[in-house]
């Protein structure tokens, strides 16, 4: 695989394909000999967290006969996503103490990244940066050569992103989402990536979602040039400029060939991106012209989760994904679509004046078992 560049500010290279540590197989062997493959094959960056349950231990293994120096070895931590202790919080000792434990963990000296892990809110943003908060520990640790970069991953808004650009001069890299399904990051992807800051991108098979069957994608695919819904998710994702690697989940041998072999096919033309941007897009409309989530329809007088009933209805109609989207329907808590009585209460109170009635019936008829 070619190498990028991984943002300006960090003055490292990465291939675009990179190793995503949270999912390994459960037998220990195996997960080393995966880990190895994956290296060998020319993934470089490998994304870890204190709270992948074993990830560390197991690749504190892998990096033994070597395989450390092969690497740019990055792992995380936040107290309000896991606490290993119950006084864990947002300050300088204790990510101290949690970075200290995870260098024992993987069996290292030296971490090449410690990370802020998912900033998803303000307020965990000021915690993070405040005096005496989490960032001011990591850098510490930068100074005293315990590691030698930072950065943070987020779900955030796309607004509070922007907004914190002009206050993170001591980052290096940013993680978010971004796919097929969820292009909302775009805008905070591509001022990072103005600003210096390496771009990595996490789910881009939205999280499985897209390695299953959908006949509306698989067509999309064909009429671009891709073999498969996994390759068109990867080809579009390493055509944008302002990505620099995605992480590749790994539960087996081939998970890490196929994004391999689909990266190595290189970007879609300009014309082929126009075709897929114009698709999404549409969906996009579709989507603004249906369920927004606003829940002025309930309560539903049969209490009936509408917007998780309506989203799961989008996706199977839309996106052409029936696996998924019977899956998130079988998980509505409470009633379902088949209680709907048709008193149109719902529909009286939608603001986007939707058949919400005609939607509970595709329900019954396509999603329930």
């Amino acid at each position: 695989m070619n190498e990028r560049i991984f943002g300006q500010r960090s003055g490292f290279k990465v291939t675009p394909v990179s190793i995503g540590a949270m999912r390994f197989p459960r037998d220990v062997n195996d997960a080393i000999a995966l880990i190895r493959h994956a290296i060998d094959s020319g993934c470089r960056y490998i994304d870890t967290s204190r709270g992948y349950g074993e990830s560390e231990w197991i690749l504190g293994e892998a990096l033994q006969d070597g395989y450390r120096d092969k690497v740019i070895l990055s792992t995380k931590c936040a107290p309000w996503i896991t606490k290993i202790q119950p006084d864990d919080a947002p300050t300088a000792d204790c990510v101290r103490r949690r970075l200290e434990e995870s260098m024992r963990r993987l069996r290292v000296d030296y971490l090449d990244f410690y990370q802020v892990w998912n900033i998803d809110s303000r307020e965990h943003f000021e915690q993070a940066t405040a005096k005496g908060g989490m960032v001011d520990g990591i850098l510490k640790a930068r100074d005293e050569g315990l590691i030698g970069h930072t950065g943070f991953t987020t779900h955030d808004s796309v607004d509070n992103l922007l907004s914190y650009m002009d206050h993170i001069d001591w980052c290096e890299v940013i993680l978010f989402t971004y796919n097929l399904l969820n292009r909302r990051y775009a805008p905070a992807i591509a001022e990072a990536h103005k600003r210096g800051i390496g771009t990595i991108i996490m789910n881009p098979v939205g999280g499985g979602r897209l390695a299953q069957e959908s006949p509306v994608l698989l067509d999309l695919a064909q009429r671009t040039g891709a073999e498969t819904v996994p390759e068109l998710a990867v080809r579009f994702l390493l055509s944008h400029s302002t990505i620099d690697t995605i992480l590749c989940g790994m539960q087996k041998k081939q998970d890490v060939d196929d994004t391999i072999v689909a990266a190595e096919k290189g970007a879609f033309s300009t014309e082929q991106m126009t075709e897929i941007n114009q698709f999404l897009n549409a969906i996009d409309e579709k989507k603004a012209d249906y369920c927004t989530a606003c829940r002025y329809c309930l309560p539903c007088p049969e209490n009936i989760d509408i917007p998780a009933v309506m989203n799961a209805v989008f996706d199977h109609r839309a996106w052409g994904l029936e696996e998924s989207a019977k899956q998130a329907y079988a998980k509505i808590q409470g009633p379902k679509a088949d209680v709907c009585r048709k008193c149109g209460v719902c529909e009286q109170k939608c603001t986007q004046h939707l058949a919400i009635m005609d939607a509970m019936d595709y329900a019954v008829e396509n999603l329930a078992e």
